[in-house]
C-alpha cells in the first residue's frame, strides 16, 4: 500500500491509501477521489516528505559487517603481502608482465585510462573495493 497526501484544487490537504501508484491514478482519472473537506473531484498528490523508517541502535545487519570486514580483510592482505608502487603502478605492472621486471604481486594508483589500456594488453589488474591507505 502507498500512502499519498493529496491536495484538492482548494487547497485542502488529506491523506489517502492506494494499492499502488497505477490505482491513484486510475481513481483519479475516473473521479472516483473526492476531496474529505469541500468535495472537489480535482485531486493532485501534494509534496511531501519521504518515510524513513528509524532504525534503533546498530545501523548495520549483521551481514554488511560481514561483508565489510572481508574488504577489510582483502586490503590488510593486500598491503601486507604485495609490494607498494604508488602511482608507477601501470608501468611496472607492464614491465612484470612482459618480463621485464621481477615477477611479483604489487599494488598502487593508476587512472582509468591506465587500467583501461593495462586490461587491453591482457595484464591482469583489478580494482579494490575501497583503497588502501595510501604510503610514501
Amino acid at each position: 500500500m502507498i500512502k499519498y497526501r493529496l491536495i484538492c484544487d482548494q487547497g485542502h490537504e488529506f491523506d489517502g491509501w492506494f494499492k499502488c501508484s497505477a490505482a491513484f491514478e486510475d481513481q483519479c482519472k475516473s473521479g472516483q477521489l473526492s476531496c474529505a473537506v469541500c468535495g472537489s473531484a480535482k485531486i493532485s498528490k501534494a509534496i511531501m516528505a519521504p518515510a524513513l523508517a528509524r532504525v534503533r541502535g546498530d545501523l548495520t545487519s549483521r551481514e554488511d559487517r560481514e561483508k565489510r570486514a572481508l574488504v577489510d580483510k582483502l586490503i590488510d592482505h593486500v598491503e601486507n603481502d604485495f609490494g607498494y608502487v604508488g602511482k608507477d603502478f601501470a608501468d611496472e605492472a607492464r614491465k612484470i608482465h612482459n618480463g621485464e621486471a621481477q615477477a611479483r604481486e604489487i599494488y598502487g594508483e593508476a587512472t582509468l585510462n591506465e587500467a583501461r589500456d593495462l586490461l587491453t594488453e591482457g595484464v591482469p589488474v583489478a580494482p579494490l573495493p575501497k583503497p588502501p591507505h595510501k604510503k610514501d
